[in-house]
Order: C-alpha cells, then sequence, then structure tokens
C-alpha cells in the first residue's frame, strides 16, 4: 500500500519556471513580444533545395544535403535535366559543430548511386534569396549544371518551419514522411437532419392477398435508420429519425419502404431517392416546416438486371428539415465539450479572448510496443473548438522537443481543451497484423474557467493508462497555457445564458438519442480529418472525442465516493464545531448564533455575511494550479483486473458464450450506465454548490461575492417582515404571472457552468487496449431490434 501511495503522489503536477519570452516580458526585461512567447526558441539553419538547371541527359538526380552529423535527402526526378524540389530541411543548430554546409548532387542508380557534383561553403556565407551555385565535383572543379539554393538562419516561428523535414528521416519513405509534419485542421461544420415519417398510402404487397407489415428504411451515406414496422395498406407510423450531415451536402437521401416477411426477408414495396436541398433549413422552431407527399417508385429489372422501366408504387408523407440551430455535439457537454455555440459563425457570440498553448517537451515517455530497440516517435494533438493541431512527430527519443506554440479564439469559459499525446506508428509501414494504429500514451485535459487571465501556467502533466495490470505511468507532458480576456463584460454576462444554443430548451432531443448522435457525428469528423494532409488518424479522433461511453463498476464507484464525500462534508464541519478540534471557528460559530439568537432581524443578513466572509477566507486557499485528473478518486488500488477488463468488453458482450447470459449481463450493464449517469449529475450538482465559494472558477465566484454583498446591505435595510412576505407572494404567485419560458433562469445558468470533478477523472478511454462497441448502442438492425423491447 506503501509503495502503491508513492506511485500514485508522482502522477502529480510539476510546476516548472522555463525562460519563456513571456514570462521574461512581464517581469520588464526589455525584449520584443512576439507570437512564440509562451515556447524556449528553438535556432535552425534552414536549406532550400529548390531547383537545378543544364544537367547532364539521361539522369534521376536527387540531391543530399550534409551538415555535421545531419543528412537529408530529397526525392528524385526521373531523367529530368531541370528537376524541381522545392524541398526545406531543418537542422537544428544544437550540437552543431561544423560550420560546412555541403550539397551533394546525386543520380539515382539502381545499384550504387552516381556522384554528379556539389556545393559546400561556410555558414557565415549565408543567403536568404535563392541563388544559383555552380556545381563542382570532388576536387572542386567546375561541372556541367548549376543548382539553386536558399540558406538562412531561423527560429520556430519561421513560416518554413512547419514544411521543413528534420533530420534523421534517411529511413523513413516519402509515405512516412508526410506523417512526421505539423498541421492544423478544422473540423467540418454539422448539421441535424430531422425526418419526420408520417404515413404511406396504397402499399401493395409483395404476396397477394397479403396485408403489408411495412417499414420504412432511411439511408444516408453510411447511417442506417428504421421505423417500427405497421400492418396496414395505409400504415402511419409518426416517427422522428435523424442524423448528422455535414457540408458539402453531397450524399443523398434514399427512402426504402419494405414488407418484414420474415428474419431475413425484406422485400421492397416502394422506394425514394432525395438529394440534401430539399430539406428546408430552420433557425428556431417558431417556423413549422409543412410535410410534403412524395411519389415511391418501384423498379423492375429485366432477365440480364437491367432496370427495364420505374413504375409508379404508391405516396409517402414526409417533413424534412435542416437544424441550424443546435449545436451538433461530438463531445460530452458537461465534462469535455469544448464548443457550445452553433456552427455557423454568423450567429455565433463574439470572442471574448485567446486562449495560447505552447507544447514544449516531455520525458520519460514510454512506447507500449517498441520496434527494433525504439524509442519513442512522439507526437502531440491538441483540441480546441473546431480547431486541431498535430506537433511534428520527434523520431526516436523518450524526451521529444517541440516548442510549438498555437492559439484559439475563445466564446465561452466553460469549454476544455485537450491535448494528448500519441507514438507515430505509420513511419515503417504495416505491422505484423497488417494494420496500422498510433499508440495514445495519455491526454490532459484543462478546463478554461478554471485558469486565472492573463497568468502564464507552466506544469509538467503526468500521462498515464488504464491497463488491465492497473494505472500504469508513461511519461510527463511540458505544457505553457495562457488565457487572455479582452470583453470581461461579454464573458461575465455569460454567467447568466444558457450553455447551449435554445432550441437545446425549446424542443430537446432525447439523452440516448444524444448519444446516437454522437456517434455518428464522431465518425463524420474523423472522416473528414483522415483525408487531410498529413492525415489525423481515426483512432486519434475517436481518442480525443471519447467516442465510447462504456459503463465502468470503477467510474460508478468513484461517481458514488464524489457525491458521500461533499454530502459529508456539512456533517464532518459540524462535528469538529461541537468537538472543539478547531477552536477558532468554534468560537466564532458559537459568537455568530448567539448574535442570531438575541437579534432575530440579523439571521438573513448574517447568512449572506458569512457566505460573504467564507468565500473571501478561500481565496487565500484557492488553487494555484491548473487542476489535472485524480488518480485517487477512483481508488485504482481497490480495483478487480475483471473490472479492467470490462471496461474494454464490447456491448453486447463478446466474453460470455451463453446467450440468454449475455442477454441479462448487457441489460444490467445498460441500466447501470443509466444509474451512474444519474450518480455523476448529482455528484455533479453537489460539487458546483461546493466550488461557488472555494475560487476554483475565481471569475464566478467574484461575482458572487458582489451579489452576496448588495443582497446583504438590502436585507439590512429592510424589515424581516417584508422579505419574508415577499418571498411568500413571489413563491404563491398566480399562474398568469408566471413565465412561460422552458429557458432556464439566470440563476440556473450561473449555476450550471461551476466546474466539476467530470473533466479530472480518468475516462475510461484511457485504457490500453481501445473499447469496442460505441456508446451502449446496437446498430439499428431488423435483427438487434428485439433487443430494445426486452
Amino acid at each position: 500500500m506503501d509503495m502503491l501511495s508513492t506511485q500514485l503522489s508522482n502522477f502529480g503536477l510539476v510546476e516548472t519556471s522555463p525562460p519563456l519570452p513571456g514570462r521574461l516580458l512581464g517581469h520588464g526585461l526589455n525584449k520584443t513580444a512576439s507570437t512564440h512567447d509562451l515556447v524556449e526558441q528553438m535556432h535552425y539553419l534552414f536549406v532550400n533545395v529548390v531547383k537545378a538547371k543544364h544537367l547532364l541527359g539521361g539522369l534521376s538526380p536527387y540531391v543530399e544535403v550534409k551538415l555535421d552529423n545531419y543528412r537529408g535527402i530529397t526525392g528524385h526526378s526521373y531523367k529530368n535535366r531541370n528537376p524541381v524540389w522545392q524541398q526545406i530541411f531543418a537542422f537544428s543548430k544544437e550540437g552543431m559543430h561544423s560550420n560546412l554546409l555541403e550539397v551533394v548532387v546525386k543520380n539515382k542508380h539502381v545499384g550504387k548511386d552516381d556522384y554528379v557534383g556539389r556545393v559546400s561553403f561556410e555558414l557565415s556565407e549565408l543567403s536568404l534569396a535563392p541563388q544559383w551555385y555552380e556545381l563542382e565535383n570532388k576536387t572542386g572543379e567546375k561541372v556541367q549544371g548549376k543548382i539553386m539554393l536558399a540558406v538562412w538562419k531561423g527560429t520556430q516561428g519561421d513560416e518554413a518551419y512547419h514544411n521543413g523535414l528534420h533530420p534523421g528521416t534517411l529511413n523513413i519513405s516519402q509515405e512516412g514522411i508526410v506523417h512526421m509534419r505539423s498541421q492544423i485542421y478544422y473540423s467540418p461544420k454539422l448539421y441535424y437532419l430531422r425526418l419526420h415519417i408520417i404515413q404511406a398510402q396504397e402499399l401493395v404487397s409483395s404476396h397477394k392477398g397479403r396485408v403489408p407489415y411495412a417499414a420504412v428504411k432511411v439511408q444516408l451515406g453510411d447511417q442506417v435508420q428504421y421505423t417500427r414496422a405497421d400492418r396496414s395498406v395505409n400504415p402511419v407510423w409518426n416517427e422522428e429519425l435523424m442524423f448528422v450531415v455535414s457540408k458539402p451536402f453531397n450524399d443523398f437521401l434514399v427512402f426504402l419502404v419494405e414488407d418484414r416477411l420474415g428474419s431475413n426477408m425484406f422485400p421492397s414495396l416502394g422506394q425514394k431517392i432525395l438529394p440534401m436541398c430539399v430539406a428546408t433549413k430552420r433557425l428556431d422552431h417558431c417556423n413549422p416546416v409543412e410535410a410534403q407527399w412524395f411519389n415511391l417508385e418501384k423498379p423492375s429489372f429485366t432477365s440480364n438486371g437491367y432496370d427495364k422501366e420505374v413504375k409508379f408504387a404508391s405516396k409517402i408523407r414526409m417533413r424534412l428539415c435542416l437544424e441550424a440551430g443546435y449545436q451538433v455535439l461530438t463531445e460530452s457537454i458537461h465534462c469535455t465539450s469544448s464548443d457550445l455555440q452553433l456552427p455557423s459563425k454568423h450567429f455565433r457570440n463574439p470572442s471574448i479572448g485567446i486562449l495560447e498553448l505552447g507544447v514544449l517537451s516531455a520525458r520519460n515517455l514510454i512506447p507500449l510496443q517498441a520496434r527494433d530497440g525504439r524509442c519513442s516517435d512522439a507526437y502531440c494533438v491538441a483540441k480546441y473548438g473546431s480547431k486541431w493541431v498535430r506537433t511534428r512527430t520527434v523520431l526516436d527519443t523518450c524526451s521529444p522537443r517541440w516548442n510549438e506554440q498555437y492559439t484559439w479564439d475563445v466564446y465561452d469559459p466553460y469549454t476544455v481543451i485537450t491535448i494528448a499525446v500519441f507514438n507515430n506508428c505509420h513511419l515503417f509501414g504495416e505491422n505484423e497484423n497488417g494494420t496500422i494504429k498510433d499508440q495514445l500514451m495519455g491526454k490532459v485535459r484543462i478546463r478554461l474557467s478554471r485558469l486565472e487571465t492573463n497568468r502564464i501556467y507552466t506544469h509538467f502533466y503526468p500521462l498515464f493508462l488504464l491497463q488491465p495490470s492497473g494505472l500504469k505511468k508513461m511519461g510527463e507532458l511540458h505544457l505553457a497555457l495562457r488565457f487572455k480576456c479582452d470583453a470581461w463584460m461579454n464573458m461575465v454576462s455569460l454567467y447568466s445564458k444558457p450553455l447551449l444554443p435554445n432550441m437545446h430548451y425549446l424542443q430537446p432531443i432525447a439523452d440516448d438519442y444524444i448519444d446516437f448522435l454522437r456517434y455518428q457525428a464522431v465518425i463524420a469528423v474523423a472522416a473528414r480529418l483522415a483525408s487531410a494532409e498529413p492525415p489525423l488518424q481515426k483512432e486519434v479522433v475517436e481518442y480525443m472525442l471519447e467516442i465510447d461511453p462504456i459503463w465502468s463498476l470503477r467510474q460508478c464507484k468513484a461517481n458514488i465516493l464524489r457525491l458521500s464525500s461533499l454530502v459529508f462534508t456539512v456533517g464532518r464541519l459540524f462535528d469538529d464545531v461541537q468537538n472543539w478540534r478547531k477552536p477558532v471557528i468554534a468560537c466564532l460559530a458559537h459568537v455568530l448564533f448567539l448574535t442570531q439568537v438575541c437579534y432575530p432581524k440579523l439571521i438573513l443578513p448574517m447568512l449572506f455575511l458569512k457566505l460573504f466572509l467564507i468565500g473571501v477566507w478561500n481565496y487565500w486557499f484557492r488553487p494555484w494550479n491548473s487542476p489535472h485528473i485524480d488518480t485517487r478518486l477512483p481508488h485504482p488500488e481497490n480495483t478487480h483486473p475483471d473490472e479492467l477488463d470490462e471496461e474494454s468488453d464490447t456491448f453486447p458482450t463478446s466474453s460470455c458464450p451463453e446467450i440468454y447470459m449475455r442477454m441479462r449481463y448487457d441489460r444490467l450493464r445498460s441500466q447501470a450506465f443509466q444509474i451512474d449517469k444519474v450518480a455523476a449529475y448529482l455528484a455533479a450538482q453537489a460539487e458546483r454548490a461546493h466550488a461557488i465559494l472555494s475560487w476554483h472558477d475565481p471569475r464566478a465566484t467574484a461575482i458572487l461575492l458582489v451579489l452576496l454583498l448588495v443582497t446583504m446591505v438590502f436585507l439590512y435595510a429592510m424589515s424581516l417582515q417584508v422579505v419574508c412576505a415577499l418571498i411568500g407572494l413571489y413563491l404563491l404567485r398566480h399562474p398568469r404571472l408566471r413565465s412561460r419560458s422552458k429557458m432556464p433562469s439566470m440563476a440556473m445558468n450561473f449555476y450550471q457552468r461551476l466546474p466539476t470533478k467530470s473533466d479530472v477523472l480518468i475516462g475510461v478511454l484511457d485504457t490500453y487496449s481501445w473499447p469496442r462497441g460505441y456508446g451502449g448502442f446496437i446498430p439499428l438492425e431488423p435483427d438487434n431490434l428485439c433487443l430494445f423491447y426486452m
């Protein structure tokens, strides 16, 4: 137990003080501010190999750049006398001892490559603008051909840094080099497509004399959903289905009315293919969309399989609507959400500030599967809002240094930035199983509302994974963060506004359906980012967005512990006062109690005064470090290995062979997941109440202290009888005087924005293996419909 306690103590944050320009500027040093003031400057020598001309005929030339122990190679140009490379090499000045730069032109050959010519000069002779240089042989004599080069010194703030190749890439193919570069990505604009399938008329059964048992199958790209079946010639479904669509709207909606004859027999009674342009776009629920009748078509085929003609089958009535008033959720709302605004920029709130992230370095990284004795080939991915960033891959080191800085516009402080570290497995081709997946090494989540404004946070964040054998530390990530706010009034006003757009409250979507749509949204985002260059792999996107909220017994215990620890806090405080364990607090409590007994008029003012004083007192004990995942909260030392194995199980389970046991087990897990959500919700509400005066959100606590002070003065000026009468009349007011709006009140909006510990829990996906399944949902296939009605 002592060993485990020592191990858990190593998972805490380590505050650092690196010589960052932004911090040095804050101490009054005379330095010029730059866009990279949260990272340490790294000096590079950039060599731009532009092109060559007048080379010998029949060559397939390429260029080799040599500097000390560093070497970079361009691609070869097949039989080209005037090749164009436009390749930039970035050589780090750390460990550079030679002052001679050599650029050699060679001919690609099946056997040994041929020597064509070279250019060599001292580093003091640098030229920023591209210039032509004549080639020389090994003895210094001029040979035929010229090469255009540009050589200059710079830092990671140079524009050529992100496009340049770094040393150590000799054994990596051109396809692997693509996966090494840094890149900025943007998620596609997502919308909900609402389909209200009402009824159909005059359906013709596939068997004469039989009443069809009809259901509608709707397909949009890879998304497929079904309505219930209705046994009628004129079936009435009156069901709403929702899909996730992304711009540009290239997919078609395919409606297929099927007759359920048996388990595997679904003959078509008619179909309709519609483009996305037929869907009406709306921002609110005030303008209802009219339903339309569409003709179903039933194609017939000749003996050779080709369509002979399209025959009229029947009609179907539907309502199609493109919902632009919702935020399509790809993350958990109350845990890791980084964007709470509408997808269209025209309807977003104004920006309140800027978030700056400096990815400095990492240390003691442990790759899960070392390749040929190599260390980690690590890169970082950060996600906030619709903007994703990926650092370059630093090869073969357990202590990589990135020193890359990125910025985001902030629209709401109640958001979370996620940073994860991955081991790049796409540098050397396919692995033994024929599939390639980048290995996760841990992540960091930071809620912006917990950060003080204009303060630079620099810490080593521990990275760990939850494996079947227990919790394992994978290394530490060094980050620098700063939240700048240039619109204080807008930020303060956000505490009285709803978290989500109005449509989420005026026409809410069921929680279970939200989880299913979230899975579809993550798939759409992963597909779009995987098509970029370098591609952001699917497993990376799924890990960052936590696509699998699978029920976990370990996490359920942690939520119960969160709730019980806060509930018993008040009891422990009363017990401390009663038993004089804290004499100062006990004396103060007795004085306040006697004062209120003697002067009943001061009960309410003193109550608010006490709350105000508690908040002021807790200001001196406010958290100074940005919070990180709490490893002690879920008690990993008491976790059974079978519980960890259960977290990586599928839903439905694949570990139990008995069909009836599987069904009971899956049903139990499904119910337990709902109970866990309730426990997590209650724990979050209790933690918000505890965070009101604890300065976990410094701005919210400051706002509340001002309100408490004003309320205390108001209650002191008013008589107790008048205050009680006003409160009673307000609670007993006539229903006509009550607001009929479904929007939450300002007090409730303020309360919902207070931070919780949901973002410092070890997530279900922080495991060694990728969980299978998604969100506790079964695909809506006909064979799986029975599980929903058990």
